[in-house]
Parts: C-alpha cells; structure tokens; sequence
C-alpha cells in the first residue's frame, strides 16, 4: 500500500510499504476512504516530537471501510464505514471505565518511555511517536485499527466522509476545550488560534451557551472564517497588547474563560516570542508558549483556562503566581474521544453543524508532502487539508 512516512525533520515521502495485518483478535483493518493533516502533525514535521523514526506512518484522523476483522471483534462487520478516533483505549481499565479514554492504561506498549518523560503514560496515539506507541498513522490507504470494539463509530447512510471525518479528532478536541470551560448562559470566551481546532472550539462555545466570543489570530481567512460564526475577532497584529486589548473588549474584567488553541509552537514578533523561537531552536526548551502565559494573563480573576493545544515538555516563564493568586482553573489534556464522538455526530445528524466547513484543500495522498509545506506556511489561504489515499495525483 502507499503511506505517508516520516523521514526527519521536515522530509515526509510517500512510500509503498506493507499493508497492515491482524496481528490480535481485537484488532481491524480499515480501508481508509478520507485522513487529514493535523496542526499537531506539523510538530512532528518540524522536529519537535522526540522518538520518531525514519519510516513511521504519519497521520492520526481517518476514517474508511471495514475490510476484516479479528476473532473478537463482534460490533464491527467487514463493509461497516467508520470514523477513527486518534486515541486508542481499551475499554477495560480505570481510565476508560471513568470516561478517560485518553489516559488508558493499556492501550501504549511503550508506556515506559512516556513514564520517564510524564511520571505516568497517556494512551496510545496513531502515527505520533513511539513514545506513545509507535502505531502506524492513517495517512495511507489502510490501518490497522486496535481495541476495535472500543474506538471506531459506525458512520449512518446519508452523510458523506467529510461531513464525519473530523470527529477523529478535531471537532471532539474543539468541543472538548469549550466544555472544559464550564460555560454559563452570558460568559465571554477568549480563544487563541483560529486554525481548524479553534474553528471547532468557537462554534463549540456558542453551541454551549457563550454570549460572545473573541477570535484571537493573525490570518485574515481565519479571521473571516471565525466572523461567520459570529466571532469577535482581534488581529494580535495590528494591536500592541493583547491582555490589554481582551480588557478593553470586556469592559476591564476579563473574558470568563480563555482557551489556548495553539500550543508549543505559537508565533508572535514580541521580545518574549523570539526569546522563545531561540530557546527552541537550540533545544533549550521544549515548546514556545507565549499563549499560554497570554492567557493566564488575561483571564479574569476565578475564571478557566482550556488547554486543547498540544504541549511536549517543560514550559519556560509561566505565570503560575497570576495562575494562583487568581484562583484560576487550569483544564487540559489529549480529548476523551470516545466521550464525545457519538453526541456530536448526533449534532452532524441534525444539521446544527456540517464540520466540512473548515475544508480548504482536497489533494490526493501522492500531494501530500507538498500540502504540509503549504499548511505549515500557511500558504494559498490554507486552514484545513484532506487527503484522499485512492485518489490519483493532479498531473504537473
């Protein structure tokens, strides 16, 4: 089969690779109809996540057909379509039981490595590092999906891939970081990004009853695009401070809860923000997290900061006395996909959202290297690209 693999720091090739096996009765393999580039995919693409290796499978949101299952896999049948979540849970332990499905215990079989990083493991992630349990990813033409009787959800006749393929990943995430804010009828959100998971996180909020918010990004199709949902956007540009700004825009209190949409690798032209860029680009620091401290700052007393933006390691100048002194309450985390997925596929069904809204480039897989180059440099407009693994590359 062809997949896209990781061949260092941004070199990503398309490859002819084996096709995936049953290799555990609880296992699937998925046909794989539709995958996305994630903007946490361009961590990996930039270098940033530790234990990759040369030939690892990219890509964690995707979805297809059932083409055989294990022994005992008894909810799925060959021909079912299914979207994927990109954590992997098994169902059975303390974790999943609690509605924690991305903290299991059992799903990462390289949990050792993640405990010497994080005292305790996450769950198993696809084609994110063998850290975290070095599966092969979705950006391919097939998968082969573990704890299938845990993961995938059967996708009803009468919607299209790409009306469903974003509960893989970044709808859930979305809506997970909007959740996370414990909106109350009349609150004010802030959310930094307006990337694909900010786009989520922004109709997510209103969906849960925010009477304003604050769209907080540097690209106009972004902007735009966070306008059509009713956002108020500010161009962290064309001020000259953004905590200063957020205050201004709520009458000196403060937004009730900011949600951080970005992660490690946020961008500004501040002192601060290349102080960050040099610290990482030297290996000093894991992550530049001028958002984070951004937020912190910016939240009004005894408000939520929501997390949903991936972080690798250890944070540098964080503002944990404003944290404290505050009384704010930090939530964050990998998305308990499996919580999410049924509900809001639910809404798809309704009509309250098509998530195919944040869709700008459709490219077969053999464009795929070309199409995280452009994602990362947010060339031609680009906000969310999706990969069709059977489609055949457009003639040069």
């Amino acid at each position: 089969m062809k997949a896209l693999c990781w061949q260092g720091k941004n070199n990503v090739q398309v490859e002819t690779v084996d096709d995936p096996k049953v290799l555990n009765p609880r296992d699937a393999i998925v046909r794989i109809t539709r995958t996305a580039i994630c903007g946490s995919d361009l961590h990996i693409y930039d270098g940033y996540i530790p234990t990759m290796e040369p030939g690892d499978i990219l890509g964690h949101e995707f979805m297809g057909e059932v083409v055989e299952v294990g022994s005992e896999v008894k909810r799925l049948k060959v021909g079912d379509r299914v979207v994927v979540p990109f954590t992997i849970a098994c169902g059975n332990c303390y974790y999943c039981k609690n509605q924690l499905w991305s903290l299991c215990d059992n799903s990462n079989p390289n949990a050792w490595i993640a405990e010497k990083m994080y005292g305790y493991s996450p769950s198993g992630l696809f084609g994110y590092s063998h850290m975290l349990g070095g599966y092969a990813g979705g950006q391919a033409q097939y998968a082969r999906v573990p704890f299938a009787e845990v993961g995938p959800i059967k996708v009803p006749d009468g919607l299209s891939d790409e009306q469903v393929l974003f509960l893989s990943d970044i709808f859930p995430t979305g809506y997970m970081g909007a959740e996370n804010c414990d909106i109350k009828s009349g609150d004010v959100i802030a959310i930094w990004g307006c990337g694909a998971v900010g786009q989520f996180a922004i109709r997510s909020a209103f969906m849960l009853g925010a009477e304003k918010v604050i769209a907080i990004d540097r690209f106009l199709e972004r902007l735009n695009l966070a306008r059509k949902a009713n956002a108020d956007v500010l161009n962290y540009n064309e001020v000259d401070d953004v905590v200063e700004e957020l205050k201004w825009m709520t009458g000196g209190r403060g937004p009730d809860a900011c949600i951080d949409a970005v992660g490690m690798e946020a961008h500004a032209h501040s002192v601060p923000a290349l102080y960050d860029r040099a610290k990482q680009a030297m290996m000093l620091s894991f992550d530049r997290p001028l958002v984070l401290r951004q937020a912190i700052q910016a939240c009004r007393k005894g408000g939520v900061v929501s997390i949903p933006g991936v972080y690798g390691g250890f944070l540098d100048k964080i503002p944990f006395g404003a944290a404290m002194n505050k009384g704010l309450t930090l939530r964050m985390g990998q998305t308990h996909m499996m919580k999410y997925m049924q509900p809001l596929l639910e809404r798809v069904q309704k009509a309250e959202i098509d998530p195919s809204f944040v869709i700008t480039h459709r490219l077969s897989l053999e464009e795929a290297p070309q199409a995280y180059e452009t994602f990362r440099d947010k060339e031609q407009q680009c906000i969310k690209v999706v990969l069709d693994p059977w489609k055949e590359a457009k003639a040069a």
